[in-house]
């Protein structure tokens, strides 16, 4: 029964050392996530470029001449 109770302990121990260190985590999500925005920003340079090659200059609007107030 002593063996039990020390050797629970031990396995809480020994379980706990495998996780990462929160920096290691935080620089493993902080890489992520800046490789996702710069995959967003691409896209939407993509997008960009491929609008502005499909769009014509805009015609001038055709309004009436300024009424001279007669």
């Amino acid at each position: 029964m002593r063996a039990a109770v020390l050797l629970v302990p031990v396995l809480l121990l020994a379980a706990c050392k495998d996780e990462p260190r929160f920096e290691d985590r935080y620089d493993k999500a902080a890489k992520e996530i800046e490789a996702r925005a710069k995959a967003m920003d691409a896209d939407i340079a993509k997008s960009d470029a491929a609008a502005s090659e499909g769009l014509q200059p805009a015609a001038k609007p055709s309004n009436a001449p300024p009424s001279s107030g007669e």
